[in-house]
């Protein structure tokens, strides 16, 4: 049988990173007690600490800053795309237009 693996939401794992950030929890305790292993929380911490520090993560962003920052990035690569595309359909457009009035 096969174990399924769980995911956790961005506030889950804030939550729990807080737990050993904020309250002072040891990395065993707070993982016993929320039922996640202990790598886990590690990464997490590491995560919201870095995050903190101005770091934005390859991986979903667990802080609301780093959060919208990343929203933020794709929107920017989104329209970056846009434009590229805009432009190559212009100058397709301009080149079949040059080749029609010559």
């Amino acid at each position: 049988m096969t174990k399924q693996r769980r995911s956790f939401s961005a506030e889950f794992k804030r939550a729990a990173a807080g737990l050993v950030l904020k309250q002072n929890y040891s990395y065993i305790e707070a993982s016993r007690s929320l039922g996640v292993g202990e790598s886990a929380l590690r990464r997490w911490v590491e995560q919201v600490q870095k995050e903190r520090q101005g770091v934005t993560p390859q991986s979903k962003a667990l802080t609301p800053e780093q959060q919208k920052i990343q929203e933020s990035e794709a929107r920017i690569a989104r329209l970056e795309r846009e434009k590229s595309i805009l432009k190559k359909a212009t100058a397709l457009l301009m080149s079949e237009d040059h080749e029609r009035t010559r």
